[in-house]
């Protein structure tokens, strides 16, 4: 389970560092790698004094009414199992809730950076430094999207963190966190990188680094340093079954937070790029379908109409392999791209499109908001039954009603499916086009797309543009066995 340190357990660190060599090699290979071991000693001592512990205070209002007394004989039993009674109705109460978290100084000046999922909700924040002072925080701003605040204290002369590169890191370097974990001020622990550009569920614009600093709840907001002493990321959250540290943390590389920072000063808010597509990853299958040599990029679903892609020329079925020269290498990395383009600003996406690349020049926009999209199915199923092709899917002609529902010149209808079919599809899905060897042809009858199918040899992946209520995407399946 993700925890991200507010409403879960926050990210953090304490713990004690276990290094473990396994001599390979030559004996003189095991003799420099038992001398390298790393003192972090002078980091702590040259660093610690920037990072700062957090103190956050939410009102929250509770009904009084018949609250039980802690002299009842039944207040521990519930008390025990966190769920003291507070019945609805009755007068209500104000009380205050306070968490904790770390944070860092990027400037002498007073300006400070932790995570917004520390300080979300708060009505109050405070500062307090290594030298016992306290100030109150005023909160600059805060990006959900990313996880970051920025505070402000009235202070000068501050100690201030030095900012690395986050991209120079490498798996296998030795970090260090620092922060307050379960309360527990200034406290130090070290690892090593585990990954790099790691994704997570639900947090598509963050490459988190991955670490086995043990990181645990308030040690949220804190920095992680390379062993020059300069911040790489910032410590947001861990992977948990318990809440606690269990190998697996994940920091917010610095360059990020930074960008994200620079705008919260400037305005108080973040602008990203867009540019209108919906995309999905490219396997290996997708990629043979579409004759690309390796799999790679990001494939267009859909282009939202008159949005700025569609304007360019990029059309549904183009896969991007590079913005501005800049490779794509994964579907992920496209927005991380995009959203950080200041918006009126024109990029070149180089696509793939019918076994070629080609340059398309997009003006990027604003990023908005969108609000979920109500999906349908789509018209209602014949009478009679078709029979399954060779992958399993039953085929049928959609009726000029349904065409005119769904706004469709041609399509075929997957009535049922059956057997062991692999693959985004289900009964409903209207097939619009098939891409195989790098040409699409355009579904008109669900005789034209069987006898397509089966002209492929066994074993060959082929992709469908589908249409399931109102969403367009692409579907790659394997040819199995049948006839």
């Amino acid at each position: 389970m993700m925890h991200r340190y507010r409403s879960f357990f926050a990210t953090n660190a304490v713990g004690i560092l276990l290094a473990a060599l396994v001599a390979v090699g030559t004996p003189a290979t095991a003799q420099v790698r038992a001398a390298g071991l790393p003192d972090f000693t002078e980091l702590y001592d040259k660093q610690g004094p920037a990072v700062v512990a957090i103190d956050v205070t939410q009102k929250i209002r509770r009904s009084r009414g018949m609250e039980l007394s802690e002299d009842d004989p039944f207040y521990e039993f519930f008390r025990r199992f966190g769920q003291i009674p507070h019945p609805r109705g009755g007068p209500e109460r104000e009380l205050e809730q306070q968490s904790v978290g770390s944070g860092f100084v990027i400037s002498s000046d007073g300006y400070l950076i932790t995570n917004a999922h520390v300080v979300d909700g708060a009505d109050e924040v405070n500062v307090k430094l290594t030298d016992k002072r306290e100030f109150k925080a005023k909160v600059v701003g805060v990006d959900k999207r990313t996880d970051i605040a920025l505070l402000k204290i009235e202070a000068k002369d501050l100690p201030k963190v030095t900012i690395g590169d986050p991209d120079k890191l490498k798996v296998g370097e030795w970090v260090v966190a620092i922060g307050k974990p379960f309360g527990l001020e200034n406290t130090m622990t070290a690892g090593i990188v585990s990954a790099k550009g790691r994704d997570l569920p639900q947090e598509n614009l963050v490459p988190f680094i991955q670490t086995d600093a043990a990181v645990n709840p308030g040690n949220s907001g804190g920095p992680l340093f390379n062993l020059k002493g300069e911040v790489v990321g910032i410590n947001s959250m861990i992977f948990s079954r318990t809440g606690g540290y269990m190998g697996l943390s994940f920091a917010i590389p610095i360059d990020i937070a930074m960008n994200t920072v620079a705008q919260l000063k400037e305005k108080g808010r973040v602008t990203r790029g867009r540019i209108g597509v919906q995309i999905t990853e490219v396997s290996k299958e997708t990629a043979e379908s579409f004759g690309l040599p390796k799999p790679a990029g990001a494939l267009v679903n859909a282009v939202e109409k008159g949005g700025p892609a569609e304007k360019g020329g990029v059309e549904a079925g183009d896969i991007i392999v590079k913005v501005d020269g800049r490779e794509v290498k994964t579907s992920s990395e496209l927005p991380r791209i995009i959203t950080v383009v200041k918006p009126g600003t024109k990029v070149t996406l180089t696509v793939w499109r019918k076994g070629a690349q080609r340059d398309i020049v997009v003006t990027v926009a604003e990023i908005k908001e969108e609000a979920p999209t109500p999906t349908r199915r789509g018209g209602p199923a014949p009478k009679e039954k078709a029979k399954p092709n060779r992958m399993g899917l039953s085929l049928i002609d959609l009726t000029d009603e349904q065409k005119k529902e769904l706004d469709l010149k041609n399509g075929v209808l997957i009535e049922d499916i059956s057997g062991p079919v692999r693959g985004n599809v289900q009964p409903g899905d209207v097939i619009l086009a098939i891409v195989s060897r790098g040409q699409t042809t355009d579904a008109k009858s669900a005789e034209q797309v069987n006898a397509l199918l089966s002209k492929l040899e066994k074993g060959a992946s082929v992709t469908l543009r589908l249409k399931r209520g109102e969403q367009e995407f692409f579907a790659t399946l394997k040819i199995n066995n049948g006839e």
